[in-house]
């Protein structure tokens, strides 16, 4: 499954200064999986040490935010959009 991943400005540093790459995967813990083979040092910034979302880091699969659906084991289909958002109060992006 194709999904579309938007990356912010503070991680496409990592991305090789992409805005956007695609991955295939199932959920959207894999599609992090995948970004992270893609760009080493990428999941850390986005899961913390028990696996789960960062609090400053928001995901939201097309217009949904992740944390009220079933979070990163969020279930993805092709075609889907998964946008990285950095709160603006402070986080573990850069």
């Amino acid at each position: 499954m194709a999904v579309v991943v938007r990356i912010p400005t503070p991680l496409r540093r990592i991305a090789n200064g992409q805005g956007e790459v695609q991955v295939d995967a199932k959920t959207v813990r894999e599609a992090i999986e995948k970004l992270e083979e893609m760009f080493p040092g990428f999941r850390e910034r986005l899961i913390d040490e028990k696996g789960e979302l960062r609090r400053f880091v928001n995901l939201y699969l097309n217009d949904e935010d992740v944390r009220f659906l079933k979070g990163i084991d969020s279930e993805i289909k092709d075609g889907d959009v998964l946008s990285i958002v950095p709160a603006i109060a402070g986080g573990y992006l850069t």
